[in-house]
Order: C-alpha cells, then sequence, then structure tokens
C-alpha cells in the first residue's frame, strides 16, 4: 500500500505556490517523495511561499520559478527549466487562481455594479489560465505517457454561494461573492473532464479536487454559519486535504479519471 501512494521519482509542478492553499500542496508532495516545481506569479518575488514549509525550503527536491499563468511563454520557460532539474513532469497541481474574500476587498459593489473587468480577470486565471498550464505541462506528459493532473476546482463548482454567509459582514453595498468564481471554478470541472477523455489513450489521468470552506482566519460569526451547513460540524484544515491529492497524484488512483473529488465535510450532499 505505502508503494500505491508513493511519489518518490516524481516530478510534480504546482501554480499558485504562495496562495492559501499552494504551501498545503507543495508539502503533501515533497513528503511523499516528489520532486516540486513551484510557480508563483512575476509580482511575487519578493515573497517566500516556502517559508512555511518545514524542511523544504533549502530542498534539492524544489525550486521556484516565476510566470504568469496567462502566459503562455513564460509557462514554456518553466516547463523548460523542469525539464532540465529534474526531467519530464508526471504531477501537475493546477492551483493558481482568484478569489475576493471579503476581508480583502476594498469596496464592495452591488450586483449591477460589478465592473466587467473583475469578472473577467477571475475567469482569465481560473480557467484559461489553468487550460494554458495544462496545454504546457500536459503535452509533456502526453510525450511521455504518463501523468496526473490535479485541477484545483471549490465547492461553488457546484452550489451557489449562500450569501447569508457573510451578511453580517459591515460593508455598504453587503459583500457578495463574485458570481464569476463559481462560474470559473465550474468551468474547470468541465475542462478536467474533456482533457481526461481526451487524454486517457496516452496514461494521463486528469481529475479535480474541491475543497470546501478551509480555516484561514475567518471570523467568528462567519465560521459559527459555515460550520452550521456542513454535516460535519466543520471547516476544513489542511490536513484533510493533503491525503486526497496524493490519492490522485498517486497510482492509488491509477483507474480514476475525469472525477470532481468533493472534500468539503458534506456540504454539497446537503
Amino acid at each position: 500500500m505505502n508503494e500505491l501512494f508513493s511519489l518518490e521519482g516524481d516530478v510534480a509542478v504546482v501554480t499558485g505556490a504562495s496562495g492559501n492553499l499552494g504551501p498545503v500542496w507543495i508539502q503533501a508532495l515533497l513528503d511523499y517523495g516528489a520532486s516540486v516545481l513551484a510557480i508563483d506569479r512575476p509580482e511575487s518575488k519578493d515573497s517566500n511561499p516556502f517559508e512555511d514549509l518545514p524542511g523544504g525550503r533549502d530542498d534539492e527536491r524544489l525550486a521556484i520559478v516565476f510566470a504568469d499563468v496567462r502566459d503562455k511563454t513564460a509557462l514554456r520557460a518553466a516547463c523548460g527549466e523542469c525539464i532540465r532539474r529534474w526531467g519530464r513532469p508526471t504531477v501537475l497541481v493546477n492551483n493558481a487562481g482568484i478569489d475576493q474574500p471579503p476581508k480583502k476587498r476594498g469596496k464592495a459593489w452591488a450586483l449591477e455594479e460589478i465592473p466587467l473587468e473583475a469578472n473577467r480577470e477571475i475567469l482569465e486565471v481560473n480557467t484559461l489560465g489553468a487550460f494554458l498550464v495544462c496545454q504546457v505541462f500536459g503535452s509533456e506528459m502526453v510525450k511521455g505517457k504518463r501523468g496526473s493532473i490535479v485541477n484545483i476546482g471549490s465547492l461553488y463548482a457546484s452550489v451557489s454561494p449562500d450569501q447569508r454567509l457573510y451578511d453580517h459582514i459591515p460593508q455598504d453595498p453587503p459583500f457578495l461573492k463574485p458570481p464569476a468564481y463559481g462560474a470559473s471554478k465550474a468551468a474547470l470541472v468541465n475542462v478536467t473532464r474533456y482533457l481526461a477523455t481526451l487524454w486517457a489513450p496516452y496514461g494521463v489521468r486528469v481529475n479535480a479536487l474541491s475543497p470546501g470552506g478551509v480555516l484561514g482566519g475567518q471570523d467568528d460569526e462567519f465560521k459559527r454559519k459555515f460550520c452550521s451547513r456542513v454535516p460535519m460540524g466543520r471547516m476544513a484544515t489542511p490536513e484533510d486535504l493533503k491525503g486526497p491529492l496524493v490519492f490522485l497524484a498517486s497510482r492509488a488512483s491509477s483507474y480514476v479519471t475525469g472525477i470532481e473529488l468533493r472534500v468539503d465535510g458534506g456540504f454539497t450532499a446537503w
């Protein structure tokens, strides 16, 4: 069983390295033996996405390159660096994405005021950017006739945000979860199915992993309301996400492709 879940000898790529979940995926992949190329935005060069990775910052199995997921030329350069260091990629975690939680919003918009550009950027990064990453790195997997792609979705790929979860937040007009966010993740799940059927004959599996709400500094009232909607009665922790990722990335899921694995404590079952 340990061999089924082992990633020894695998070369993994993780986009959105310094995002909320980027370090979680990176650490899980390192723990199970993979070498990891972390990709982050060029404007993140002054940050250190490895700061919270125990034992990972100086690991010869970990490196970072900077590329915007909407820039195909930069992504090709990143792929070239991956091949130069360790060889052809065999695992891809498409994690880069844009969300807009209330604490990061300087201004709230009424629905009729949401700028087109705000929606466009979310769709460009979360869906089109993820597709570009699959084009570049997935094509290398096809050539090698082996690979596992894990696209990071969201529970909002399946259900609409419950705006009542946010109605206690003192913003005027009231905070709205961006409509493009769920749309972008739903589209990514469909792209996952598309690529899964296209690349299955070449030994490349493509699945989506959709987390529910993950603990990350939310206010107490939000957590109370959110947990009341979850059958398991709590939000996810990073440890809840590592096992599902390793399952999808490893040979343990060798006959699994084209699925959306929801890790949401049962939120979408109600």
